[in-house]
């Protein structure tokens, strides 16, 4: 039998990358700490995924880090997405509440946040795509380039 190794370079990366990305995102919203961010992205980021086409769901996990994509399709069934009400009003009630979170920030805010910084971190072709297939209230939380 041999012995493992102390680390794995895949899993290095994307658990380095992962913390660039939460950091950006506790730095953008002033968090306290890096699990914040890990909640609000999580929580956001199901709700986009839920709202998406499956294959703009799918296109857009591709850009992420392993590290986000798992915890992205984590509880997914794209059997049942997207969902049917398109509107601002049920993308944010389809958000669950983010203890610690819920008392200085509006789902709005935290939805913005992390799609500023998808923004950073995604193409801007993918971008594109995934603005043009959530209704316009939703689109407009996205940052205006």
């Amino acid at each position: 039998m041999t012995k493992l190794e102390s680390h794995i370079p895949v899993f290095e990366k994307t658990i380095n990358t992962t913390h660039h990305w939460l950091h950006e995102l506790k730095d953008l919203g002033e968090f306290e700490d890096i699990n914040d961010a890990y909640a609000v992205l999580r929580v956001v980021l199901h709700a986009l995924r839920d709202r998406l086409p499956t294959d703009e769901a799918v296109h857009l996990a591709a850009e992420f880090p392993m590290l986000i994509r798992g915890f992205y399709y984590e509880g997914w069934k794209p059997s049942i997405t997207p969902r049917k009400k398109r509107s601002l009003e049920s993308f944010l009630a389809g958000i669950e509440p983010i203890p610690r979170i819920s008392e200085g920030y509006s789902m709005e805010d935290c939805v913005s946040l992390v799609f500023k910084m998808l923004a950073h971190r995604i193409s801007e072709g993918e971008i594109a795509d995934v603005r043009l297939s959530m209704p316009k209230e939703v689109r407009e939380l996205w940052p205006k380039y």
